[in-house]
């Protein structure tokens, strides 16, 4: 059982959009009626980073037949949690609305950066978001002092899931502050106001892995999650870059890592030679496509990959 690649099916430089730098980060699926819809983030030329998308053919999703060519969401207003950009991590129906969860993040004076969840709402089939409210959803709290970010959402009858990555701790590293984050749980009624206890759900392997970004899928009655992981001294293309991770529970809160039956690797050369990055599943007319950021962090680009039996 392995991913098939794809390739790099959508590459932002060939798309000449005039605000976008560099990077199509985090794609981040929805599925429409004749396309699949890729949220994605990009770069501006001051380095911050802003929401749009691109829409795939849903019968063959390595042919782009859409770039929207303006930010979803602008910068939040000064001294809002938002106010240095917006990242998307997950779009789901409520109803007759969309929501997209998306990171915002402040530049910081100690750290680099600090994060927090936020969410925005479409009313009119995805083409145009606002923010839900100008604060985030989920912030640092008493037990949680660092940052929260990388929300993936799943709504069961009247239960929502997220499943979230918590920053743990700050370290230095070559005299620079990173980064430590573990992914947890949160449950709520409406997806709105959330419930947490602070319960992580994938326990790192190694003392300062970094793990963010699962993206889960519920079949017979097993939740299954891919999420990427990375370590904390060489990571940006480097020996401890992030590559995908697997995990299994039978409650969605309890989980197993069983990294061996990701079913994807680094390829010997390419796009995702050094880095893979960010992974989202969704499932299409029974197909599963895998849709995930390769070399550093989705500089040019995301990809995708089949499932095969």
């Amino acid at each position: 059982m392995i991913w098939r690649k794809l390739g790099m099916i959508f590459d932002v430089r060939r798309h000449n959009i005039t605000w976008i730098k560099s990077h199509a980060m985090l794609p981040t699926p929805l599925l429409m009626e004749d396309v699949i819809r890729i949220f994605y983030t990009a770069r501006d030329e001051n380095g911050c980073s802003r929401i749009t998308y691109a829409d795939l053919d849903r019968k063959d999703p390595t042919r782009v037949v859409y770039a929207h060519d303006l930010p979803l969401l602008d910068l939040g207003r000064l001294g809002t949690f938002d106010d240095s950009g917006t990242l998307a991590t997950c779009a789901i129906r409520s109803g007759k609305e969309i929501y997209l969860y998306y990171n915002g993040y402040n530049r910081r004076v100690t750290v680099p950066y600090s994060n927090s969840i936020g969410l925005a709402v479409s009313r009119d089939g995805g083409e145009t978001f606002e923010r839900m409210f100008e604060g985030p959803i989920v912030d640092r709290n008493a037990a949680e002092p660092y940052f929260t970010v990388g929300a993936y959402v799943m709504q069961e009858d009247e239960q929502w899931h997220m499943w979230y990555a918590s920053a743990t701790r700050w370290i230095i590293v070559e005299n620079k502050p990173e980064s430590v984050y573990v992914i947890k749980y949160a449950r709520s009624k409406d997806g709105i106001t959330w419930v947490r206890n602070n319960h992580t759900c994938i326990e790192p392997a190694t003392p300062d892995e970094a793990n963010v970004r699962g993206t889960v899928i519920k079949e017979d009655e097993l939740y299954k999650m891919w999420f990427c992981f990375r370590g904390s001294v060489d990571f940006r293309d480097g020996a401890d870059s992030y590559r995908i991770g697997y995990a299994e529970s039978r409650d969605a809160i309890h989980w197993s890592r069983k990294d061996q039956d990701t079913g994807i690797s680094f390829s010997s050369e390419g796009w995702d030679s050094k880095m893979q990055a960010y992974p989202s599943v969704l499932t299409v007319d029974g197909a599963r496509y895998l849709f995930y950021n390769g070399n550093g962090f989705g500089q040019t680009g995301f990809g995708c990959a089949v499932w095969e039996d």
